[in-house]
């Protein structure tokens, strides 16, 4: 019985401290109801703006960024201008050269065909002196040129 007893006031004791512990709970409770946090329009609007104020000024450099990448890309070119240069000097350099060559093969092919004038005149000089060395063979070439002998 003894310990029924000690266990009846140990259990006592534990009431007691738990209906303070309780009571004490109810009681801030009570204040938590009471106490309330105001929350005011000028505190929201304030940081409101702020944010916005913000925004609105990472928005206008995002634009001139993108204002500026947009000029750029109108003033971009696909060749740049070196290659264009260098294109044209070599257009200038080919039409050059296309006529260059036309002329001096032009005069080439003049020169040729006056050498062989030449040869052809010097080798007609050189048949009509033998011809008219020998008139029989002439007379001979004119028959066969008419076809007066057959071939050989």
């Amino acid at each position: 019985m003894k310990k029924l007893d000690e266990i009846m006031e140990l259990m006592a004791d534990e009431m007691k401290d738990f209906k303070t512990a309780v009571l004490e709970l109810q009681k801030l409770s009570g204040q938590l109801v009471k106490m309330s946090i105001p929350i005011s329009t000028e505190a929201v609007e304030k940081n409101l703006n702020t944010f916005l104020q913000k925004q609105e000024a990472e928005k206008e450099k995002t634009d001139e960024i993108l204002k500026e990448i947009d000029r750029k890309l109108k003033r971009a070119r696909v060749i740049p201008n070196y290659l264009l240069i260098l294109f044209g000097i070599s257009g200038i350099f080919a039409l050059f050269s296309v006529g260059y060559f036309g002329y001096t093969s032009k005069e080439n092919v003049e020169e040729n065909f006056e050498v062989y004038q030449t040869i052809m005149e010097s080798q007609n000089k050189h048949y009509e002196d033998y011809f008219a060395a020998y008139p029989e063979i002439q007379e001979a070439y004119c028959e066969w040129i008419q076809g007066g002998y057959p071939d050989l």
